[in-house]
């Protein structure tokens, strides 16, 4: 399977998810709005969100699936099912202990640590206690899961784990929908949302785990025990972890700083599910398939095929994600009130929402290229030094998002993330670059500028065209109308932007063709044994 099909495999799944996603919080705005159980429910969800980007994905798809690969390649499968018992073992252990802990310290991590600013409000206090005690045993769920995605995607069987995230958003929306059938009030939503996360973690864990013995491994429970493995796999763990969650811990952060404001939290969470869109679809996948794709070529020996590889991964990367910054930037406010503008959510909310979504779109490519960096070391199993630059971007997050929180409200907290994204962006490429480990490649150097271009001229279009077309985008327009003119502005949007890339020079389809087919050469021919089908 060629290396563009390997991304668009996990970013086709992805996007699957992301629509369901639009859909999910489409309903949550109309039955909760901005308001304090909003906040409540957010902020909740948010707490076992942060720790699995901290300590699942983050750690396992970066520590975890090269330490496999290997065992794979030096033990067999039986090698390879050994090790995933004993980390099994470990980890099973750590998040019970942990889940027990922070269930019982759940006050005070709310009061003191996660919001702050709720403390005078008893109400939405209680309920985020509430909602989060219910919630945090999804984070067990969540970090037994990526485990097993970290198997199947070292077994090169991507779709079953880019696929179940989906059924968070399956479920929810049918709590949300018989919610509204059966007109409960805004704290029984949240509790029952509550209820609904718990279960999508059961229900991912179990899709999983399936797809792992169907790729022929069953894990049995072993007693923990800190084996040789277990401790190489904690050493690049701990670093790997924080890095890979440095986006969440950013959030977190903000998330305590806009407690202070009603509504800053939900607002910030709402324009952040749009944003992810694009950041899911495009980075989630190139860094889900770039990362085991790096390693083999680098533990093979093969320098340039890895070069090409991250060479093609950052022209695949720029090449979607400039045109959706571009979109975002100058869109925000009608993609914003077609989508949440009903119900509790307002034409103030709107307005917002639609701010903070096009300070987001400033910052998407740095998001989306650190995805794409961090492969770089991850596959050389250092984890340190990105480590090193996302609490360097942390410092410059804090910073700003204290200064500018009190004169911009949760604008500010927008702008210090993507300020944040793009230091630890560029430090990450500087590193590459100055170690030797990033190929130089004219052809994608000549190609950058053009795309910017490209995506330049697409924007001052789309500007004329909402300029133009005010009335159909407004809320005194049908939600029909508002529809069809948006999704009429998109496709226009796109039109402008592919025909002014490959016009100039910025994209050319067989050339990109033929350097994705080169760069995944080698990895689609699998020894015999070697690794399962794919899925």
């Amino acid at each position: 399977m060629s290396l563009l099909k390997k991304f668009a495999t996990v970013g086709g799944a992805t996007l699957g998810s992301r629509l369901f996603g639009f859909i999910r919080e489409t309903f949550m705005a109309a039955a909760l709005g901005t308001g304090p159980v909003a906040d409540a429910f957010n902020t909740a969800f948010r707490l076992p969100n942060t720790f699995r980007r901290l300590f699942a994905e983050g750690a396992f798809n970066s520590a975890f699936v090269p330490l496999f690969a290997r065992e794979i390649e030096a033990s067999g499968m039986d090698g390879a099912r050994r090790f995933s018992e004993e980390v099994f073992g470990v980890l099973f252990t750590v998040l019970l202990l942990l889940t027990i802990a922070m269930e019982l310290a759940m006050p005070f991590i709310v009061g003191e640590l996660i919001a702050p600013g709720f403390a005078s409000d008893p109400a939405k206090f209680e309920s985020t206690v509430t909602f989060a005690t219910i919630m945090f045993p999804y984070l067990a769920c969540m970090s037994l899961a990526a485990m097993m995605a970290g198997m199947l995607n070292s077994l090169h069987r991507y779709f079953a784990a880019a696929i179940a995230p989906v059924f968070l958003n399956f479920i929810l929306i049918g709590v949300l929908a018989y919610a509204w059938y059966s007109g409960q009030d805004a704290v029984a939503v949240g509790r029952a949302l509550s209820w609904g996360v718990l279960a999508a973690g059961l229900v991912q864990l179990a899709i999983v785990w399936i797809a792992v013995r169907n790729a022929g491994i069953r894990i049995g429970f072993r007693r923990p025990r800190l084996t040789a493995n277990v401790k190489r796999l904690l050493v690049l763990a701990l670093p790997a972890a924080i890095t890979g969650g440095i986006t969440q811990i950013n959030l977190l952060i903000n998330t305590n700083i806009a407690s202070a404001k009603e509504g800053a939290v939900s607002s910030l969470v709402y324009a952040d599910r749009i944003y992810q869109l694009p950041l899911g679809v495009v980075g989630i996948a190139v860094a889900t398939v770039l990362l085991p794709e790096l390693a083999r070529a680098l533990r093979g020996g093969n320098i340039n095929e890895a070069a090409n590889l991250q060479n093609r991964s950052v022209e695949f990367t720029l090449f979607l994600t400039l045109p959706a910054a571009a979109a975002l930037l100058v869109m925000s406010e009608p993609i914003v009130r077609l989508l949440f503008e009903r119900g509790q959510f307002s034409p103030e909310s709107t307005v917002a929402v639609g701010r903070i979504l096009a300070i987001y779109g400033l910052g998407l490519p740095a998001f989306v290229l650190i995805k794409a960096f961090i492969p770089g070391f991850f596959a050389r199993e250092d984890t340190r030094t990105p480590m090193i630059f996302a609490g360097i971007s942390v410092a410059v997050n804090v910073s700003l998002a204290l200064t500018l929180f009190p004169v911009l409200a949760a604008s500010g907290i927008a702008m210090a993330e993507i300020a944040a994204g793009w230091v630890n962006a560029l430090l990450l490429f500087a590193t590459l670059v100055w170690r030797g480990h990033w190929g130089r490649d004219i052809a994608l150097l000549t190609r950058i500028p053009r795309l910017v271009i490209a995506a330049a001229v697409m924007a001052a279009a789309l500007i004329f065209a909402i300029d133009w077309l005010a009335f159909p985008l407004s809320s005194a327009a049908s939600l029909a109308t508002r529809a069809l003119t948006l999704c009429g502005l998109i496709a226009g949007a796109m039109v402008i932007y592919f025909a002014v890339a490959f016009g100039i020079g910025g994209a050319s389809l067989s050339m990109v063709r033929r350097s994705v087919k080169r760069g995944a050469s080698a990895s689609s021919a699998e020894p015999a044994g070697k690794a399962g089908d794919e899925q």
